[in-house]
């Protein structure tokens, strides 16, 4: 592959100028003409822009106009994420496939329309003819989201009826997706590898005997071998990234972009390209950075003082990118608690402990615990929490998935919710998406060239 040198922008630098000049727009403003910038309502709870039946996000209730933080709830239909969970696990069985179900139709399955359902999605697996060789193989890419959205983009192509938005042909290739993901990201990951590191290729013919996460995990392992706690771990952070709600960011994309009637395909690419900014999608791995960089920094991983020395410098710009962040904790919605963040820390723990890795998990913990206290600390007692990012990039870690995988594994989970989102919008949605910008230019005249 062309080893490509960095491009040369400075005769760029004057038109940068007249952007950076004349593109900023003061915050009062924003004030002045009452705009939701960001979707956002001044006390940072979002805009509510849609109504749906799939996933409800809740993180505080309203007392006289004042958020009031309350416990963090997920819910997939109705079902508290909780009750969902303990209940595939109970029974020692993987969730995904069932919480799929779930996302899709509005009900927990039978026992019968569960297999019905899971060997259908097996039937689905295999990727069209000359898909891997002639879009995978022969454009590989340096980062795997990209591909991606090549990679969907191109099954428009293989599918005969791309543009057919009944709700039966928007459910094959719904369903084809889900199917389809998981070989797409292992196939893209491998090509990667291959092409750009010079490693060896390894592309393993898809299993019907498996389920979707251990699929998955014999398609990206060299010697398709896994445990059954790998398996059971990922399948519950397939199941807690599923969906989130009709706001976050690629999800809301996917609902504007599907407004407009255009094709499954291209709604997915734009979900995808959402996903795909280090602002949304990326940050389970600057949290793996992040405690990268911790332990290099703090000889004693058990000294509390060391710590909050490093998180104190964090917050002050003083450590690791020096923007003040504290990656993995907090978000827009949760405050006192994230419900995923809990169920997955709770096998981050015993994974730890099958890898003999309780030392590192304790300092994730004591990361976590002094974090909330010192935010609280400089930023007026405002209460935060870790997020489910906070421990999805140690538990990847721990599987041997490479980083450039964890953005790519966040897609493949949420394609149960976008598929699902989807389907609602073109059923209920029924207009198109369209809010409204201020136009804040004064007016001025046109000037001759020769005159200017």
């Amino acid at each position: 592959m062309k080893e490509f040198q960095p491009k040369d922008l400075s005769s760029l630098a004057p038109y940068v100028s007249y952007l950076e000049q004349n593109d900023v727009i003061p915050n009062e403003l924003y004030i002045e003409y009452n705009v939701k910038r960001g979707l956002r309502n001044a006390d940072g709870t979002g805009v509510l822009v849609g109504l749906t039946h799939i996933g409800e996000v809740h993180g505080y209730v309203m007392d006289e106009g004042v958020p009031v933080p309350v416990e963090g709830r997920l819910r997939y239909r109705g079902i508290d994420i909780f009750d969902l969970v303990n209940g595939f696990q109970s029974e020692n069985r993987y969730g995904f496939e069932e919480t799929i179900f779930l996302l899709l139709f509005g009900k927990l399955p039978t026992k019968k329309e569960l297999e019905e359902f899971s060997s259908l999605l097996k039937k689905y697996r295999h990727l069209p003819d000359g898909f891997k060789e002639n879009i995978i193989l022969k454009s590989p890419s340096r980062d795997i989201m990209n591909l991606l959205t090549r990679e969907v983009s191109a099954l428009y192509a293989y599918d005969p009826q791309p543009d057919d938005i009944s709700i039966a042909n928007v459910l094959d290739q719904s369903l084809r997706l889900l199917a389809q993901f998981p070989a797409m990201v292992a196939y893209g990951y491998h090509a990667k590898r291959h092409y750009y590191e010079k490693e060896s290729l390894y592309l393993h013919h898809q299993d019907e005997n498996l389920s979707h996460v251990e699929n998955f995990l014999s398609l990206l392992r060299p010697h398709r071998e896994f445990d059954p706690i790998e398996a059971q771990i990922l399948d519950l952070a397939f199941v807690l990234h599923a969906e989130h709600g009709g706001g976050n960011n690629s999800t809301f994309t996917l609902h504007v972009v599907s407004s407009t009637n255009t094709d499954t395909y291209s709604a997915i690419v734009a979900a995808l390209c959402s996903l795909k900014g280090p602002r949304h999608g990326g940050a389970n791995a600057e949290v793996v950075n992040m405690m990268d960089d911790v332990k290099r920094e703090i000889k004693d991983w058990t000294n509390e003082n060391q710590i909050k020395d490093y998180i104190r410098r964090l917050l002050n710009k003083e450590a690791y990118d020096r923007r003040g962040l504290i990656y993995g904790m907090g978000h827009a919605v949760y405050s006192l608690s994230d419900p995923r963040a809990i169920l997955l820390k709770k096998k981050a723990e015993e994974l730890a402990k099958y890898k003999k890795r309780e030392e590192e998990f304790q300092l994730y913990n004591l990361f976590e615990h002094f974090s909330k206290q010192l935010f609280a600390e400089k930023a007026k007692n405002k209460i935060i929490c870790a997020n489910v990012d906070f421990y999805a990039g140690f538990v990847y870690d721990m599987l041997g998935i490479p980083r450039e995988l964890y953005t790519p594994i966040f897609a493949l989970s949420r394609m149960a919710g976008w598929t699902a989102h989807r389907l609602e919008e073109l059923i209920a949605g029924g207009r198109i998406i369209r809010p409204a910008y201020k136009c804040i230019a004064p007016q001025q005249p046109y000037v001759p060239l020769e005159k200017r």
